[in-house]
């Protein structure tokens, strides 16, 4: 119980810091107040639509794209697994012991 009570002080005290002043994981931004907009973008007037920018129409097509090429790609890939090889194989296993004993 000590232990853990003594790991526990090391890990949140400060005394282990090597500079004065607040943490770099608890500072309090750079932006003055929340304004409530997604990514600090203010909306478009009402009738007027968002502006693309250049990045967005190649980012999506190839999105697009991709999505599309993996789909089919994978889905027409051969299926190589061993249960597969064993299940033909069995097969014609059972094919060449059924002829050879209707020809006899």
């Amino acid at each position: 119980m000590a232990l853990t009570t003594m790991l526990r002080r090391r890990l949140f005290s400060r005394a282990f810091s090597s500079h004065d002043g607040p943490s770099r994981w608890t500072t309090p931004g750079h932006q003055e107040r929340p304004n409530g907009y997604l990514f600090n973008r203010t909306p478009p007037p009402p009738g007027q639509s968002r502006k693309w920018e250049d990045w967005e129409l190649p980012c999506y097509v190839t999105s697009f794209l991709t999505i599309v090429i993996l789909g089919v790609g994978l889905n027409a890939k051969p299926d190589l697994t061993i249960e597969t090889w064993a299940h033909q194989k069995a097969l014609e296993k059972l094919a060449a012991e059924s002829s050879s004993s209707s020809s006899d």
